[in-house]
């Protein structure tokens, strides 16, 4: 009987501790990147997942993640409070990088401080800190495209369709009168492809006059709410349209639609910038004019590449991460126009 009780005695210790170290397993890092112990943990945060442009920018770090690392991907719902709290929770969970795509730009130095304390590399995407607080580290790089260089591009395609179309001068006074659709107040995009766009138009000597000017925060809607009011306002005197993205763009597509242009000989020029799926339609239609490819699926590769070299405790080279470092911290992907003439070299 004694020998019978220290069997079962023996097999029920032998049974904690197998359950000890399964459950040891299952609570380990290895099992949170799928099982592979080799897999860093990246945490993403995105501005604001329903945006046209970065849900091709995640569909891209998904992707190109795969093999690669594992990525939690959050939506920040357009708040930085939000975000902020997202950040802390994958800081406190230990994360090997961070992946920020910030909601405000100026607040990335609270982020990189957060960052450096818990010794968390982090990668900003598509939204550029400011100057100073890239500089608070060496572990912080940015991925993204140069604004000014867009803008340039849409006042270039606006400028060749006004030399070669006399007709676009409705009033004949040689001067431009345009609107333009800005997106977030204050976003260096918003504002750089603003400024720029009017001075790649005046460098190819066109002179301009602004009509009006309104936010429509990156949303088509809003684009075809602020272009319904331009037109009720002021009608025909508006001679071009340019919009900082291809939604306000096609928003104010469908407002010219709904006020008789595309009909005939009834034509407006509208340009954005993205190079998304339905403005690439609308090239084909004729609707819009032109836009300028922003690479939202190379901006997620490179981005969730770097973040994993880093994470991986390796330093980034031009080699290993298959793009070009400048200044040690920024990877800078290059904008395209494209007009009907060139759709296929907007391929993401």
């Amino acid at each position: 009987m004694k020998k019978a009780i220290k069997t079962s005695t023996s097999a029920l210790l032998a049974t904690v501790l197998l359950s000890s170290i399964v459950i040891g397993c299952s609570n380990s890092k290895d099992t949170e990147s799928g099982g592979d112990n080799k897999l860093p943990h990246i945490g993403v945060a995105i501005y604001k997942l329903e945006d046209t442009f970065m849900k091709g920018v995640r569909n891209s770090i998904k992707t190109n993640a795969e093999g690669r690392a594992k990525v939690d991907i959050i939506d920040s719902k357009n708040s930085q409070l939000t975000q902020n709290d997202k950040i802390d929770l994958f800081i406190t969970k230990q994360v090997d990088a961070l992946l920020i795509n910030p909601v405000d730009r100026t607040a990335a130095g609270v982020i990189i401080d957060k960052a450096k304390t818990a010794n968390t590399p982090v990668v900003f995407l598509n939204r550029e800190p400011l100057a100073e607080d890239m500089k608070k580290w060496d572990k912080v790089y940015y991925v993204g495209a140069r604004a000014e260089e867009s803008g340039t591009m849409s006042g270039e395609i606006i400028s060749d369709y006004w030399k070669s179309h006399p007709e676009a001068d409705k009033n004949g006074d040689g001067v431009l009168q345009y609107v333009m659709l800005k997106g977030e107040p204050g976003h260096q995009d918003a504002e750089q492809r603003t400024k720029s766009s009017i001075e790649g138009i005046e460098a190819a000597g066109i002179k301009v006059e602004k009509v009006a000017e309104d936010t429509a925060m990156w949303v088509r809607e809003k684009g075809q709410e602020k272009m319904a009011l331009f037109l009720e306002t002021h009608g025909d005197n508006i001679e071009a349209v340019l919009a900082n993205n291809d939604d306000m763009a096609l928003g104010a597509i469908e407002a010219l639609k709904a006020a008789g242009y595309f009909k005939g000989d009834k034509y407006m020029p509208v340009v954005g910038v993205d190079a998304n799926a339905d403005a690439l339609e609308a090239l084909r239609d004729g609707t819009m004019l032109g836009t300028v490819f922003n690479d939202g699926n190379y901006q997620g590769k490179a981005s969730v590449i770097l973040a994993s070299l880093l994470a991986n405790g390796e330093t980034p080279t031009n080699d290993n991460l298959g793009a070009e470092i400048t200044d040690n911290q920024y990877v800078w992907i290059k904008y395209k126009k494209i007009t009907r003439d060139n759709m296929d070299d907007a391929k993401q």
